[in-house]
């Protein structure tokens, strides 16, 4: 059997994890026991519970990659469940392809993978074998089932791994890359923008705008939206109705007096001086040496003393003589627990007091909100009831305290409760006809919604959309101004007329690459730069205005940049994986067709109605 290198391992404890957590969600019975595999690559079957668990993992993945939770519609939208589906037959294939080979290891291999696995280990880190059983148990699987699988996946490493070792990137590659990396021009260049321009744009006629919206639709496209109406109650809108008595308030104040009354502090140092003290005091007022001289001599560092900011109270019987000095200084020989100290005081923290009467309003308001997020939870069996019962969320409005809203709701929209991260997840996964539910806020408050109307994506109106489509075009009609006016200078220029003649202020520039950088430029600026001929002129449209440019050298990498040479490695180690990875494709796909693939479209619909 080949050995696997420890990198190899750490990926397959990757994989082997991520499956034992999918499958606690997901087992075959909830297909009816009826359904088992969604297809087959050759001889070996590709089972409903792998299809499932790829499928919710491209979710998450999508998910996280937006910022936003992804149904399975949209995943579909996205064409996203065709490329997870795509990924299992890739590597369904692979073990079919092992199997073919002959290749597999033994039950000690499994079993020591087994054995590493987190969700089969008890408290004491070891494997537990009841741990183990519920756990496939739970999932819908068993251990043979689930050891099977196992080894089929340590023995795809083993075709993966020999495929892919001894690739190297090709020296010519790596250096053709370098060199365009490292390549560099020389040029001089003007930005033109709308105060350049001989005469301004007047503002776009009514015709015009349309004339832009019409040829644009793409840019006024409005997303597909949801006409959500929901109840909801928060403690934030409670709380103003809640009374709170005086005595309460001064309750919670005297509750938590030390946050509004705090004594005097002083920082302290304090350096214990025991049968010395005498001595040691009699040397410092003779400024023999210093106070930080007397803490070196006793092998300290200042760290070692400092007491922090305390209270008189904290310095026990030394606190008195301490406070007593009116100005930063020494205060001492003072007896303490430890013998004879000697203090020093580095700051005075003054006391600070806030009146009842100060922090009343803010005391009032928390006591509100305790009690509001208390009355919220009391209201939700009652709601609750009333969703069960069959009530709308107007009539449930009607008989709580819930107030009653609408929202057009679309992925991105901000404000209000979209900026709730559960209202938000709620408001993505629902569908026409759904029941209403009550959810968390997560800060005490709850909701329920209902989806009216899932509004497919629509072009806006053109009322609605004609501010932009005048701003727009205006734009795009000033970008075209500033480019004619530059074409007239860049034909100037490459008839050998003088910048100065022309009226426009060239900036040189100089080793200049692609990774560059140049401030008021358009994004494209640099790619557009390094297209250019030596010894040419072009005009560099952007969004809001327009570069010439005169390229006046092309230049091969420096070779005293020592940055290149470190980037030399990097880019051939990122060449090799992305070459490895292209490799094994290549090899996935051809033993998909010499294998065969067969899809069951009907099982596959099984699965997907079960996906949320």
């Amino acid at each position: 059997m080949a050995k696997r290198g420890k990198g190899n391992q750490i990926g397959l404890y990757i994989i082997v994890g991520l499956i034992c957590v999918a499958m606690l969600g997901f087992g075959t019975g909830q297909f009816g026991g009826t359904v088992s595999s969604i297809g087959t690559v050759g001889d070996r079957e590709i089972g409903t519970n792998r299809y499932f668990n790829a499928i919710r993992q491209q979710i998450r993945q999508v998910s996280q990659q937006i910022g936003q939770p992804v149904t399975f519609a949209q995943l579909q939208e996205f064409g996203q469940d065709q490329a997870a589906l795509q990924q299992l037959i890739s590597t369904v294939s692979l073990e079919a392809e092992a199997s073919a080979l002959g290749l597999s290891v033994g039950d000690s291999e499994v079993r020591a993978e087994i054995l590493r696995i987190p969700a089969f280990q008890g408290l004491d880190g070891q494997f537990d074998r009841e741990a183990y059983s519920a756990n496939l148990r739970h999932s819908g699987s068993n251990e043979r089932d689930f050891e099977n699988d196992l080894r089929a996946e340590i023995s795809r490493t083993i075709v993966q791994s020999a495929v892919l070792s001894g690739i190297e990137t090709p020296e010519a590659y790596t250096e053709a890359l370098m060199q365009f990396v490292g390549e560099r021009r020389n040029f001089a260049w003007a930005r033109l923008g709308a105060e350049d321009l001989a005469a301004p744009v007047p503002e776009p006629t009514e015709a015009e705008a349309r004339a832009y919206f019409d040829a644009n639709e793409d840019a006024f496209m409005l997303p597909e939206t949801r006409d959500i109406s929901y109840v909801w109650i928060t403690p934030a809108m409670l709380a103003p109705s809640i009374a709170v008595s005086e005595e309460d308030a001064r309750a919670l104040y005297e509750e938590r007096i030390d946050e509004f009354v705090t004594p005097e502090r002083r920082l302290v140092e304090r350096l214990i001086l025991g049968s010395a003290a005498e001595t040691d005091m009699a040397r410092i007022e003779a400024e023999e040496l210093t106070f930080d001289e007397l803490v070196a001599e006793r092998g300290l560092e200042l760290t070692d003393i400092d007491l922090g900011d305390v209270t008189e109270a904290d310095l026990g019987s030394a606190g008195a003589g301490v406070f007593a000095l009116e100005e930063l200084g020494l205060a001492g020989p003072l007896d303490t627990d430890l013998g004879p100290a000697l203090f020093r005081v580095n700051a005075i923290l003054t006391p600070q007091e806030t009146t009842f009467e100060d922090a009343r309003a803010g005391l009032e308001a928390e006591l509100a909100a305790e009690d509001a997020v208390d009355q919220i939870a009391g209201m939700i069996e009652n709601v609750d009831d009333l969703l069960v019962g069959g009530a709308t969320l107007e009539e449930v409005a009607s008989e709580t305290d819930l107030e009653l809203a609408q929202l057009d709701w679309a992925l991105g929209a901000a404000g209000g409760i979209a900026d709730n991260a559960t209202f938000r997840s709620a408001a993505a996964a629902a569908e026409v006809g759904d029941f209403p539910e009550i959810a968390d806020l997560g800060d005490g408050g709850i909701f329920a919604l209902r989806i009216n109307e899932v509004i497919a994506p629509r072009l806006e109106d053109f009322a609605d959309a004609r501010p932009r489509a005048e701003a727009a075009w205006l734009r795009q009609a000033t970008v075209d101004a500033l480019a004619a006016q530059a074409e007239t200078m860049a034909e100037g220029l490459r008839g050998g007329q003088s910048a100065e003649a022309l009226g426009v202020t060239l900036t040189e520039q100089t080793d200049i690459t692609r990774e560059s950088f140049l401030p008021d430029t358009s994004v494209d600026f640099i790619e557009q730069v390094f297209e250019m001929e030596k010894g040419t002129v072009a005009v560099i449209p952007g969004d809001n205005a327009v570069q010439i440019v005169r390229l006046d050298d092309v230049l091969p990498p420096d070779p005293a940049d020592n940055r290149l040479t470190a980037r030399r490695q990097l880019l051939a180690d990122a060449m090799s994986r992305g070459l490895s990875t292209d490799i094994l494709v290549a090899y996935a796909r051809a033993v998909q067709e010499n294998s065969g693939i067969s899809l069951n479209q009907a099982a596959i619909n099984a699965v997907n109605v079960q996906i949320p």
